[in-house]
């Protein structure tokens, strides 16, 4: 099915009828605060899926998930889901073990908010997004990056400059392109790395 740009897929406190694994583009989990504060906490794409309430034997989050980049993605039923997964333990533990790296990615997530500059976490989240694209151009708003990191757009552009001073990234209209990865994988530190290490242990 086609995954069109800020296409719902999971409303906070509503039913999971869906889960969703994402062939192409990226969806973004966003915790949402009673005053309508929203920060991402997590990044899904071609690594990943939705529902990871559902595979905990729970059926809804507080959280929004919605997408970002638009592309593609298969979908199942929650119930269907649940049937397979009493049916085959082996697909059971699989998706078991990418909600383990899902929770690990959302707690560096809050790590890097809490602890790092604008210019490292943005250099994460580009190197995240670029694992999940196939190295194509991100084509985002410096209004969703702000809300993505959870800052003002004035602090997303002078990010954005400081990286492309340093030759890391070419930016033009609401997109971004990766020239150095390995430099900005420098310049991410260790904000980056621990969430893809967990997931090739766990899934290859």
């Amino acid at each position: 099915m086609p995954l069109d740009l800020k296409k719902d897929l999971e409303r906070p406190n509503r039913r999971i009828e869906t889960v969703w694994f994402i062939e192409a583009g990226i969806a973004s989990v966003v915790a949402v605060q009673s005053d309508d504060t929203k920060v991402e906490v997590g990044l899904v794409g071609n690594e990943g899926m939705t529902g990871t309430a559902v595979v905990l034997g729970g059926d809804q989050s507080p959280h929004s998930t919605y997408i970002q980049m638009g592309g593609e993605g298969l979908r199942i039923g929650v119930e269907a889901l649940r049937k397979v997964m009493i049916a085959s333990p082996t697909l059971r533990n699989l998706l078991l073990s990418y909600v383990q790296v899902f929770m690990v990615q959302t707690a560096h997530t809050a790590v890097a908010n809490a602890r790092a500059h604008i210019d490292r976490r943005l250099a994460r989240w580009i190197l995240m997004a670029h694992d999940r694209t196939h190295g194509e151009a991100l084509f985002l708003t410096h209004e969703f990056l702000g809300l993505m990191l959870g800052v003002r757009r004035a602090g997303v552009t002078e990010a954005l400059q400081t990286l492309q001073r340093k030759k890391l990234i070419e930016t033009g209209r609401n997109h971004i392109g990766v020239l150095n990865r390995k430099g900005l994988e420098q310049a991410a530190g260790n904000a980056y790395g621990v969430p893809e290490k967990e997931y090739r242990r766990l899934i290859g």
